[in-house]
């Protein structure tokens, strides 16, 4: 049974830092791409950052410079190193991963506030 499991959320100051982590399990085929979303209610869940099984990577325009996505393939865990944060950086965030022939999941989501 496939299982993402989400960790790292919360509450932080305007300029902080958070890091989210992703760990997939239950998947017997190879992993092809983890990312992670933003939701706020109401509005549309949007991209924040992909990476490829080559570790090639892309980034909403909204985060660039600021949020770095990482994967370690041994643990298939994906992590999103948030620095800089903004107050409309709060969003719920989700972890999506892709694996080759059985598709796409989604975990349960993490809540990240930032105040101002």
């Amino acid at each position: 049974q496939v299982q993402l499991v989400e960790s790292g959320g919360g509450l932080v100051q305007a300029g902080g830092s958070l890091r989210l982590s992703c760990a997939a399990s239950g998947g017997i085929f190879k992993i092809a791409t983890m990312g992670w979303y933003r939701q706020v209610s109401g509005q549309q869940r949007e991209m924040v950052a992909l990476i490829t099984s080559g570790g090639g990577t892309h980034y909403a325009d909204s985060v660039k410079g600021r949020f770095t996505i990482s994967r370690d393939n041994a643990k298939n865990t994906v992590y999103l190193q948030m620095n800089s944060l903004k107050p409309e950086d709060t969003a719920v965030y989700y972890c999506n991963v892709v694996w080759l022939v059985i598709g796409s999941y989604w975990g349960q989501g993490t809540q990240v506030t930032v105040s101002s």
